[in-house]
Parts: structure tokens; sequence; C-alpha cells
């Protein structure tokens, strides 16, 4: 069975795998000998999944398609997961985890379990020295969640527990992370979950200001300190190779016709190669930029 926090090379049966078409069509398949998938670019036995190496290419049965059979990380499983609610992507996970200073052996707990695209990563992240609490109030989300992080072996490092925090509270320590309608609420709880005589983070995910606000006055009221809001913008750059004049061709004053090159792979250049060399890599933004996903409150809490 392969596992989000640990690499195997070959495919077996029951294996969790994520068939990549494109950078934006990821399809998760847990492997069967008995199935096929079909999507619009042929038909896949999983027989002839089994036994392949993860990132292997491997063509439909009409030889008219292909696709690739990746691995399971967590940055892609937040492209492929099935949208329960709203989810945190890349960035913002990324910069998260780098605030509450996430590493092996830390206690997390989430609340606000969702689709799990953020305890996934959070479990990679803490390896198998730690472990993540995440409270789902919602019955249904939190039996999905609880199946599907058994499917990806994980549940020896992640407990997922169905209650409402706003209400009942958390009951543990550790780092706090809130993903909720109304964060602010879960602030008190939040405040007692810490270890004492430690200083513990806390970080708050909200979609709009008017929540950045009730939630920055609660953690005020309950003694936290270092109060920050954050909002994470990226944006993808493309590259491709440009095909260059050597110098001699400038000083020459020749006529010169640029061309652009994709697909190839990047060359490393060798020794004396600098002039000869007929091309270089360059980089240019995407046109399009994504925007507002969120913005992430952090502080900081000390438990006397």
């Amino acid at each position: 069975m392969s596992k989000f926090h640990e690499y195997k090379k070959f495919i077996q049966e029951g294996d969790r795998v994520l068939v990549y078409m494109n950078r934006d069509s990821i399809v998760p398949i847990i492997v069967n000998q008995d199935e096929c998938l079909k999507i619009k670019f042929g038909e896949y036995p999983h027989t002839k999944m089994i036994g392949l190496e993860y990132g292997s290419q491997i063509e439909s049965s009409k030889g008219k398609g292909y696709v690739y059979l990746l691995h399971p990380t967590p940055e892609l499983w937040t492209i492929a997961v099935p949208h329960r609610t709203q989810i945190l992507y890349t960035p913002d996970i990324s910069f998260i985890s780098l605030k509450l200073n996430l590493r092996p052996g830390s206690v997390v707990i989430e609340s606000g379990t969702g689709s799990g695209a953020f305890s996934h990563a959070i479990a990679r992240t803490i390896s198998n020295s730690g472990f993540l609490h995440t409270f789902e109030y919602h019955k249904h989300r939190a039996d999905f969640a609880i199946k599907e992080l058994e499917a990806h072996n994980l549940k020896d490092i992640v407990n997922v527990v169905h209650r409402d925090v706003c209400k009942d509270g958390f009951g543990l320590e550790g780092v706090a992370d809130a993903d909720l309608p109304a964060p602010w609420e879960a602030i008190p709880s939040a405040s007692k979950a810490f270890k004492k005589s430690i200083a513990g983070r806390i970080c708050t995910f909200s979609p709009c200001i008017e929540q950045v606000q009730r939630t920055a006055d609660a953690l005020n009221m309950n003694n936290f300190f270092d109060i920050e809001t954050i909002e994470c913008l990226a944006r993808d750059y493309t590259s491709l190779n440009q095909t260059m004049p050597d110098i001699q061709t400038i000083i020459n004053g020749d006529k010169v016709k640029f061309k652009f090159v994709k697909g190839k792979k990047r060359m490393l250049l060798q020794d004396g190669e600098d002039n000869a060399h007929s091309s270089i890599l360059v980089s240019s933004p995407s046109l399009q930029t994504k925007g507002h996903t969120s913005y992430l409150t952090f502080a900081t809490y000390y438990n006397p």
C-alpha cells in the first residue's frame, strides 16, 4: 500500500496512483486488477499498471493516448482530491507550515478537516514521530476522512474526531490550526489546548477581512500576541529555450532571426561552449494569476 509520507518504487495491487494527464487534470485511483480506467485519453486496464515504476508513462489500450502514473504527494493531492469543502492549496499550506514551525515530531491540532488536503501535508511534515489530531463537525465528512486516511496508510499518525470544537473545545495540547466558518468562536478553547510553559502557535484561515477582524479581536482578548495577517498570492512562470546568436554574428552585423524552442531538455554548458551555444533558457510570468484564496492570521500564546 502506497504512503503519502513515504516513497515506494513499484506499483502494486491496492496502491494509490495519481493518473496525470496535464497540470490541471489528475485522476486518483486505487489499483485493482479487475478494473479499467476510462478517460478521454483512452482506456487503461489496471493490470498494465501493476509492476511498473511510479512515474512511468503508459499508453492506452489502442495506443492513441498516454498518461503518467505518479506517486501520491500532498502537492498533487490538493489538485486531485475530491472537493468536499473549500481546500487549502500548496502556497498557503507551505507558508502555514513555515510560520507554525511544523517539523518531524510535532503534535498538531487541526479544526476543520474538510477535504483533508492540509491533513495530508501535515502528516508528511510531522512524519512517523509526530501526530495530528484533526476535528470535523460534519459527521459525513469526518467518516469519509477516516476512510480516506486509512486507505492512505496514515491512521497511525492521524486521528480524525467528529466534534464541534467551537462548542465542545479540543481537550488536547499542541499547535492549533483553525479552518472554521467562525474561527473566533474557537479561540477560547484553543488557548487551553497549548502545553504549559511552552509558547505555542496558532493559524486561522478566513476568506474575508471581516472574519479576520473578529478573529484578531478574539485573539487579543484571550492573551495571544504577535498577531499578524498575511495573504499568499502565487504567480506561475513558464520556461523555454530562445535561440541566440554568437558574439561573432553580432560583431559582423549579420541579420538574426530569433526563435523559441519548446519541449527540449535543458542542457548544461561544457567549458568553452559559452560563446558558441545558440540558445538560452528564459522564463516569463503567466498572463493569468490566481487571485485571493484566504487571509492567514497567525498568533503566539504562552501558557504559564
